[in-house]
């Protein structure tokens, strides 16, 4: 599907990549991973044909369509789901053609065009794909310019995923999305039929979707088999193995330098040394393996410990508006020793309520106990982007610590990775990763009794996140954590609180127990608008009189295609629960990683040709049950 041959590119003279090359065969599901600045966004816009290569080629089937999220973000007065059905521009040509056409024959062709991309379904599928990423049906209706930018980035995606390219390329898609829209991007790339290359730092992610990871490092790619688990697994033996190479060639060179040293003035020996001298010429050298530490994160415990509870809501209410409150009948307490993730779509309040606790945000009504006497430590996003531009990290440190020594400001700076270059480089010249390391600093800088992080991740890689996760473990406080990264809240969190309905209130289960209930919450709301679609579709073709007497005349052959439709659902089924018995195989994975990635490819074409087949029972029955009621009702009258 995808070829990349030899390819070099270079940014002011620094090779980005550096003859590398890679093959991705169509139908996997490939997972892009590298340290920040290592070049992976740099590789997608190459593949698009946004920036040219200095040498190489990247090749693909001709005709291939590529999705690719756009950098801009829809605006104007279109509505969401018409600007998410815009981007499929043969269909809205095809539409606007069939409104003027003429020629009987074009007319037909381009109706039996229509049918072949399946064009009448195209607004279905658009709502569901808005629905899977958080918008309601009001919100798919609501013109783009209403939306923030975060929002507007989840109706490019939406678009991307609508036209449903041969190859998909997503670059960090999660870092707009919530917890929820997450879970649900999972559901729908596992079971995605064509190539997938994802940029993304979501170990979850990672695991759950991918079937390969390609790494990135200094320049070179490197595509590994298994789940991004599994790749730091083999990648992780790999250097071993090579760095036992590196010990036995280090060894073998000092013995032929040691001969030549000691032989190549000896006539008798001149020959032999000589050729000692090309073998030496001839070793390939084995790199030496660069660790690339990533710098500790540090959240200090507090000057003073405050004994339980730390804070308490009493039939609490918050909002910006007394007479629309965000939230309300908030009776809640956090101790010392919380470790707790809000759950809840962007929108609920989850924001809303992290701003109540720290302190930022006076109720509106009822009481928070404990807000005044205790240190917090607040982080958000949008903190990043109010750094001042042509301040440095040590500017920041040296107005926090104005009676240190020099050393003792570099000492704090340097514990979090901000060097002697970096210390003094101004914020503007900062990357994502680093601005967030100077806000992590910055907030915890006093020493909090509670900490509270509200999607702290967007810019950090794997590692970086790992490390995030051990200090939130390690520190002596409370944490409240909003994060769409899984993986990072299953490991710091044992308490769930969900922001829904105007409140929040704790939850009895675990991460997998609220992915099973979103996903099917969210299946009921989109069968029940595939039906009322469906319905309302038919009716306006023909006159309901004439739509009811021609479903009485075929209702047989109907009855006929619903029964078909659900033994093709139970085939479908019990497919993926052969297969699914197959991959819980443990030593499947050790012995056969390729049967394995097989096995998981056919797992989701198969999920994928499931959902299809429900839609097609789900309409079959629904028009069954019409024709039936339709005649009962003749009957009657």
């Amino acid at each position: 599907m995808l070829h990349i041959n030899d390819l070099t590119f270079r940014i002011e003279g620094k090779p980005i990549l550096d003859r590398a090359t890679t093959g991705i065969p169509a139908g996997h599901k490939v997972g892009l991973v590298g340290r920040n600045g290592a070049g992976k966004t740099t590789l997608l816009r190459l593949i698009t044909g946004e920036l040219a290569p200095d040498g190489g080629s990247i090749g693909m089937p001709r005709h291939a369509r590529v999705g690719y999220v756009a950098q801009e973000a829809p605006g104007g007065e279109d509505t969401l789901i018409d600007w998410v059905l815009a981007a499929d521009r043969e269909r809205a040509e095809l539409l606007a053609e069939a409104e003027t056409a003429t020629d009987p024959l074009r007319i037909g062709d381009i109706h039996h065009r229509l049918a072949d991309i399946d064009a009448h379904a195209a607004p279905a599928r658009a709502a569901q794909i808005l629905a899977g990423l958080g918008f309601d049906d009001a919100a798919q209706r609501r013109p783009c310019r209403e939306y923030s930018g975060g929002w507007r980035m989840r109706v490019a995606l939406a678009a991307v995923l609508f036209l449903e390219p041969e190859l998909l390329l997503l670059d960090e898609p999660t870092n707009y999305l919530d917890l929820e829209g997450t879970m649900w991007l999972e559901s729908y790339l596992a079971a995605y039929p064509h190539t997938v290359l994802i940029v993304s730092h979501d170990r979850d992610l990672l695991n759950r979707v991918i079937g390969s990871i390609l790494h990135l490092e200094r320049g070179k790619l490197a595509l590994y088999t298994g789940t991004y688990d599994e790749f730091e697994d083999a990648r992780r033996e790999r250097q071993s193995q090579e760095l036992k190479l590196k010990k036995r060639q280090d060894e073998e060179r000092r013995r032929i330098e040691a001969f030549i040293v000691r032989f190549k003035a000896k006539a008798s020996k001149a020959a032999q040394a000589q050729s000692r001298v090309k073998a030496l010429a001839r070793m390939k050298p084995i790199a030496a393996q660069v660790e690339d530490r990533v710098v500790p994160f540090v959240f200090p415990k507090a000057d003073k410990p405050m004994a339980s509870p730390l804070l308490r809501l009493e039939d609490a209410v918050a909002g910006y508006d007394p007479e629309k409150p965000v939230l309300r009948s908030l009776d809640l307490r956090i101790d010392n020793d919380d470790r707790i993730a809000l759950l809840g779509q962007n929108g609920n309040g989850k924001s809303t309520f992290a701003k109540l606790v720290a302190g930022k945000l006076a109720p509106l009504a009822g009481r928070v106990f404990g807000v005044n006497r205790i240190e917090v430590g607040y982080f958000a996003q949008h903190q990043l982007d109010e750094l001042v531009p042509d301040r440095t990290p040590y500017d920041y440190i040296a107005g926090l610590m104005p009676d240190a020594t020099e050393a003792q400001k570099r000492a704090r700076l340097g514990s979090y990775g901000f060097g002697i270059d970096k210390a003094d480089t101004r914020c503007a010249s900062l990357s994502g990763g680093e601005k967030a390391r100077l806000m992590f600093m910055l907030t915890a800088f006093k020493g909090p009794h509670l900490l509270i992080l509200d999607e702290p991740t967007n810019h950090l890689d794997v590692d970086s996140r790992e490390a995030l996760m051990q200090a939130l473990n390690e520190f002596e406080g409370a944490v409240i954590l909003i994060s769409h990264d899984r993986h990072l809240v299953e490991a710091s969190a044992d308490r769930l609180w969900i922001v829904r309905d105007g409140t929040v209130k704790p939850f009895d289960g675990d991460m997998d127990s609220y992915r099973q209930r979103l996903l099917s919450e969210r299946g009921a709301r989109t069968r029940g608008r595939s039906k009322e679609a469906a319905g309302a579709e038919r009716i306006g073709r023909a006159g309901q009189r004439r739509a009811s007497a021609e479903r009485r005349a075929e209702l047989a052959p109907l009855k006929k295609a619903m029964q078909q439709a659900e033994r093709q659902v139970e085939r479908i089924a019990a497919e993926i629960a052969a297969l699914d018995t197959a991959l819980a195989d443990p030593d499947l994975y050790a012995c056969n990683p390729d049967k394995a990635q097989r096995l998981s490819i056919d797992r989701g074409q198969a999920a994928k040709r499931l959902t299809n087949a429900e839609e097609a029972w789900l309409a079959a029955t629904e028009a069954y049950e019409g024709a039936a009621a339709g005649s009962d009702a003749d009957a009657v009258a």
